[in-house]
């Protein structure tokens, strides 16, 4: 249906929802391009969490714009593509006991999830705490902290935390968190650190260094 720039290098792409298409927030689904212009070895199939809300009519994804095939056909596409598509897939979602806080650990691109999840629990008045530590280079870099900023705005249960480890490197202004996401800045936000059920996403060098942080912590 459309695309859009959601950060440098990443960009957001908007679907038409199948009639009868359901889904829970954190899920993910497979997308097969059909005869493609162009291909290449990584083949014409990939998994996107769809960052969307279930509440939400169309499906959106988004994904950092690497130098593949794939990629340059989603990007260079007129609207009106279709694709295939299957799922849902996937148990990345919200636990259900409201007594136990969230806490979210995200690094770069691994956000989709979270969007879908934050959004569909605000929309449904959910009661549980939320903590999202998001963790990126510079502000440039990341995508949707406008969106989130707006859901904490207007929840008191969901609290957002950004931080850049590389703000030497950015253009703007930046009051918040700066550094690696560490058992510290875990402590500045959350009172105690056992019993709340962690949620892990983003390059797998990023998700083997947090499990670490909360393994030691």
């Amino acid at each position: 249906k459309k695309r859009e720039d959601v950060a440098e290098g990443t960009m957001a792409f908007y679907f038409s929802r199948p009639s009868g298409f359901e889904f829970r927030a954190g899920q993910a689904i497979d997308l097969t391009l059909i005869d493609p212009p162009k291909t290449d070895a990584e083949g014409d199939v990939r998994t996107f969490t769809i960052a969307s809300a279930p509440f939400e009519e169309h499906l959106m994804i988004a994904t950092r714009m690497r130098d593949s095939a794939f990629k340059h056909v989603l990007r260079d596409a007129p609207e009106g593509l279709e694709l295939k598509m299957d799922g849902p897939s996937g148990s990345f979602n919200l636990h259900k006991n409201e007594a136990k806080p969230a806490v979210f650990l995200a690094g770069g691109i691994g956000i989709t999830p979270f969007l879908s999840i934050v959004r569909q629990a605000a929309k449904a008045g959910q009661r549980r705490s939320l903590y999202l530590f998001y963790s990126n280079r510079r502000p440039e870099d990341s995508a949707f902290l406008g969106e989130f900023r707006e859901v904490a705005t207007n929840d008191s249960g969901f609290h957002f935390i950004p931080t850049m480890t590389a703000m030497e490197q950015s253009r703007r202004q930046w009051t918040g968190e700066t550094g690696l996401i560490d058992r510290g800045m875990l402590l500045r936000h959350i009172s105690e650190l056992q019993g709340p059920i962690y949620y892990l996403a983003g390059p797998p060098a990023i998700v083997t260094a947090m499990r670490h942080v909360l393994t030691s912590a």
